[in-house]
């Protein structure tokens, strides 16, 4: 019973073998070559134009509450106590304010990528396809889903230059 086990596995091994070394796989690193097109780099300057006046006042906010927050440090032992609570106040307000501001932002500009992001999927889809079918390949993985992979491999560049026709 025990050897008809080991040879049945040698069978399915010898038989998958031939199958696993025929198949060919490429590798590439779908972000980067996303966000490394031309359409990421401009869909980014438009990004910091469209919310540059919103980091300055993140900006704003945030030297704000460390200036106070200095001041409170040099010159508290120094406040009597109604000084001291009122500014230890308006640093706690300002530094709402900052995580208001600061997350609003991130949110949108987070929410900004995600669109662009789905937006550009089709035209991620479509070229991946065309390199399955140039390089004859069965598979493509993503390079965070790898090891290793041989450099000769990765596809990254090829991708980045379909997705920039």
């Amino acid at each position: 019973m025990f050897r008809n086990s080991i040879i049945a596995a040698f069978l399915v091994f010898m038989i998958s073998t031939p199958a696993t070394a025929e198949t060919r796989i490429g590798v590439v690193d779908l972000r980067q070559a996303l966000f490394s097109s031309d359409d990421a780099q401009v869909f980014s300057e438009q990004l910091q134009r469209d919310f540059s006046d919103d980091e300055e006042e993140v900006r704003k906010a945030q030297e704000s509450a460390r200036k106070m927050k200095e001041r409170l440090e040099t010159d508290g032992a120094m406040m009597n106590e109604s000084e001291r609570q009122k500014m230890a106040g308006e640093f706690q307000e300002k530094v709402k304010e900052f995580n208001f501001l600061k997350q609003r932002l991130d949110s949108t500009v987070s929410s900004r990528k995600q669109s662009f992001l789905e937006s550009a999927r089709p035209e991620v889809d479509a070229a991946v396809k065309e390199l399955l079918e140039e390089n004859n390949l069965d598979l493509i993985l993503p390079s965070e889903a790898v090891v290793y992979a041989d450099p000769e491999m990765d596809l990254t560049a090829d991708l980045l230059e379909k997705l920039n026709r």
